[in-house]
């Protein structure tokens, strides 16, 4: 196995080369979790993963409470699939809590605080209510709680990882908080070798091929505990070693197509690139500061051209109309701008637009 095959097998075991999932949360749950902080963006990193899928089929996914939006990990927004919120949040957040002490320190925050306000919470979103951020940091003012500096955001994380909310349905532009034992079904309890098992056979199978490092970047788990749930399915899997490093990767992994233009056109913080602490197989490490200019964390939507970032691209609609703008690391070749305006196409259909231009 090489490195470009590398690129090429995480296209199929992702399910962004031949998508034949048939829903939103099984894409979610294929993957184990998808990385969420940009709402628009992580709705096409689940649509891209579906034939056909329209972004009124992602949001409708939402509203019938079969993916969720929350956090599970590594205290970073992502979708998940409705039954398996629970068993994530048990399973992650505790870590996640324990490191963010120090910043609650900072900001004053402490147990006594949280209990507060997810007193207060527990209490206006009962039965079935839903509230924008902006009315739950009033809800917490009203009460006497600031919500001042990254007060309030870390008061609504905090009450997510300890499994009280979650995302509801957005209201406009405006994302909702909604209780997150009222809003999904109950769901089994899960001990915590039998979640490591389910998290790592998750992961292998819907990211593979990736190392025990990458596992426990992802997932923000300690390695011991990665390598404790990769030893339990370890023999469900495939392995290989590429320069001194062991991949693991699903044994039903389709075998590598014959070579033919790819081109597909990836969200920000898609688990394509972001699914790794390794990127080096997807992305050369000199064009790794033009996917994160300036310092704001924020990562730029991709171009990926047989399994390689090649550029990056942004949207702008004008009335009912689209045009994507491409900035490619090299020339493009003309198989692969035929392979775009297809990508394109594909894009137009998912956002519903009338028209969509390449420029």
């Amino acid at each position: 196995m090489t490195p470009q095959d590398i690129a090429h097998y995480r296209l199929a075991n992702q399910h962004i080369a031949d998508p034949h999932l048939k829903e939103p949360d099984q894409v979610v749950a294929r993957l184990g979790a998808l990385q969420a902080q940009d709402y628009a963006g992580a709705k096409w990193s689940i649509g891209l993963r579906l034939p056909d899928a329209t972004e009124a089929d992602i949001e409708q996914a939402i509203a019938d409470k079969t993916i969720v939006r929350t956090w599970p990990m590594r205290g970073t927004l992502h979708f998940v699939a409705a039954a398996d919120a629970r068993w994530l949040l048990q399973l992650l957040t505790p870590r996640v809590i324990a490191q963010t002490a120090g910043r609650y320190r900072q900001l004053e925050l402490d147990e006594a605080i949280f209990a507060r306000s997810k007193e207060l919470f527990a209490g206006a979103l009962q039965g079935g209510q839903q509230l924008t951020r902006a009315d739950m940091q009033q809800l917490l003012e009203e009460a006497g709680i600031s919500t001042a500096g990254q007060r309030g955001y870390h008061i609504l994380v905090r009450s997510a990882q300890d499994g009280l909310i979650c995302f509801g349905v957005p209201q406009g532009k405006q994302q909702t908080f909604t209780l997150l034992d009222e809003w999904i079904a109950p769901t089994p309890t899960w001990e915590r070798d039998e979640a490591l098992a389910e998290l790592a056979n998750r992961y292998f199978t819907g990211h593979g091929p990736a190392t025990i490092h990458d596992l426990a970047w992802w997932s923000g788990l300690t390695l011991t505990d990665a390598r404790a749930g990769l030893e339990q399915i370890k023999a469900k899997l495939r392995s290989e070693t590429i320069n001194g490093q062991t991949y693991w990767l699903s044994p039903d992994t389709p075998a590598l197509p014959e070579h033919s233009p790819t081109a597909y056109l990836l969200p920000g913080f898609d688990e394509y690139l972001l699914g790794y602490t390794d990127r080096s197989a997807v992305l050369k490490p000199e064009h790794a500061p033009k996917i994160v200019p300036g310092n704001n964390g924020m990562f730029m939507p991709t171009v990926v051209l047989d399994g390689q970032v090649a550029g990056l691209w942004k949207r702008t609609f004008k009335k009912d109309r689209l045009t994507l703008t491409l900035s490619p690391f090299t020339s493009f070749s003309p198989a692969h701008r035929q392979a775009l305006n297809s990508a394109a196409e594909r894009y137009r259909k998912f956002v519903g637009a009338a028209a969509v231009e390449v420029s």
